[in-house]
């Protein structure tokens, strides 16, 4: 414990979440590295937008909304997003000085004592009275489970993994699911690929016309449902569906974007439904999406038996020290941004509510 280092509050993360978290914390008065720490995994700014493949341009982004206090302007829609948003992150720590400390990988978040949290990490140990808790998605790819998959002679990528579509020239894939990645991959493969197989498990469900503020709202509000009843989020493109633009129908018009069932078996060669269809593949391409990255909270047992973590507002229903941002409604680059500022206020609140321990 000697070697502990004491802040107010610790922000894990320096994507989208942790940013805004940090912008609002410094707008309120605390100062970096004496009141807060950010602490990121990654190698350089960008949060998981630098891990993105080559082929997926600026101009390919779905809403990429601005971090508070200062505007993404200029940016050259055939340029890749990767290196967009990481130019663009890493001018918005050096402007409000945020002081990101990288690369720290945290292992654990604890209880300490006089009522602190720690915070265990690669570089050491932190004590803090508040957390905020920005980790993300990206680094928990999901891969769902079929009979046979083990036996499968090809390859198996996840979105996580995707290397852009001219690694996939000449091969047979098959796409499996249902969002934004799975349609984007599939319509970047199809030129490239012999040939493509896309299967979801439900039916995509396209959107026509401008997806208002209304919209906006209502499709927040079914997320942030589930997560105060202490289910696990679903994403918010889950429950909004996908734009009907000119990409996405000129892909089904040319059978690309063919939806067909999910499958029943991986064999060696390839893919089987229950009613004898088979498809040959070379590679399966998972883009089936994320789920949150908070094992290194285990130890606070904070998850409901609903299997997710019941939220009210911002913080965990069970610690209200504990601020998820980026987690369930505010999984998106403006749900964030607001949720980091709510998460100071009731920071603020709470750390005048309780004074620190002598």
């Amino acid at each position: 414990m000697n070697n502990t280092r004491e802040v107010e509050v610790v922000v894990t993360g320096a994507g989208q979440a942790g940013l805004a978290g940090a912008y609002h914390l410094r707008r309120s008065g605390f100062e970096p590295d004496r009141d807060f720490v950010v602490l990121d995994h990654s190698p350089g700014p960008g949060g998981a937008w630098q891990f993105r493949w080559p082929s997926l341009t600026y101009g390919k982004v779905h809403g990429m909304h601005a971090l508070p206090g200062m505007e993404l302007r200029d940016a050259d829609p055939a340029r890749p997003s990767a290196q967009v948003i990481s130019e663009y992150f890493d001018r918005y720590e050096r402007t409000f000085d945020l002081r990101v400390r990288r690369p720290v990988d945290v292992r654990a978040v604890r209880e300490g004592p006089g009522g602190r949290l720690l915070v265990e990490t690669s570089d050491g140990v932190w004590s803090a009275r508040a957390l905020i808790n920005a980790t993300g998605t990206w680094d928990r790819p999901f891969w769902p489970r079929y009979p046979g998959q083990e036996t499968f002679t090809g390859r198996q990528v996840h979105t996580a993994q995707y290397p852009g579509p001219e690694e996939f020239a000449g091969q047979r894939v098959v796409v499996v699911g249902g969002g934004a990645s799975g349609t984007q991959h599939l319509l970047e493969i199809a030129s490239y690929a012999a040939a493509t197989t896309w299967v979801t498990r439900r039916p995509p469900v396209f959107r026509e016309g401008p997806f208002d503020e209304g919209a906006g709202r209502a499709a927040v509000a079914l997320v942030e449902e589930r997560v105060r009843r202490g289910l696990p989020p679903r994403s918010v493109v889950s429950v909004t569906g996908l734009p009907l633009n000119d990409a996405i129908r000129q892909g089904i018009e040319d059978g690309v974007l063919d939806r067909q069932p999910m499958f029943d078996r991986i064999t060696p060669t390839g893919v089987d439904w229950k009613d004898g269809r088979h498809v040959d593949a070379d590679v399966i391409l998972w883009a089936t999406g994320f789920r949150a990255a908070l094992d290194h909270l285990t130890p606070l047992r904070l998850r409901s038996p609903g299997g997710g973590i019941r939220m009210e507002g911002t913080h965990a229903a069970a610690d209200p020290r504990v601020h998820l941002v980026g987690y369930g409604p505010s999984a998106s680059t403006i749900g964030a941004n607001r949720a980091g500022r709510a998460a100071v206020r009731d920071i603020r609140r709470l750390l005048e509510r309780e004074p620190a321990a002598a």
